[in-house]
């Protein structure tokens, strides 16, 4: 079974950065590709950002594209987030997701952490 659990949450200015890793295990990271999610309260999840296996090739919401950077290091079993300039309208809980390749859904899903971003 896989297990993720994500890190680094917390709170970060409006236009500062922040990190987040997820820590994968259980099966070989390198046969999924990854995902990051978020939920603000009240409102539904969202898709943020996706990697394939080899961190070859990433997908981004619009909303974040060009400030959120997905990564993976897969000799750590590590997909990360790099948020850069958040907005206050960007606090949620974020998830990560693991999909194995192929796959058409995301089967695996972290507990999220949370991020808030003051303005």
């Amino acid at each position: 079974q896989v297990q993720l659990v994500e890190s680094g949450g917390g709170l970060v200015q409006a236009g500062g950065s922040l990190r987040l890793p997820c820590a994968f295990s259980g099966r070989t990271f390198g046969n999924y590709a990854m995902g990051w999610f978020r939920q603000a309260p009240g409102k539904e999840r969202e898709f943020a950002a996706t990697i394939n296996w080899s961190g070859i090739s990433t997908s981004y919401a619009d909303s974040v594209k060009g400030r959120f950077t997905i990564s993976r290091d897969n000799a750590k079993n590590t997909v990360y987030l790099q948020m850069n300039s958040p907005k206050p309208e960007e606090s949620a809980i974020y998830y990560c997701a693991a999909r194995r390749t192929g796959a058409p859904t995301y089967d695996f899903w972290g507990q999220g952490t949370q991020v808030t971003v003051s303005s």
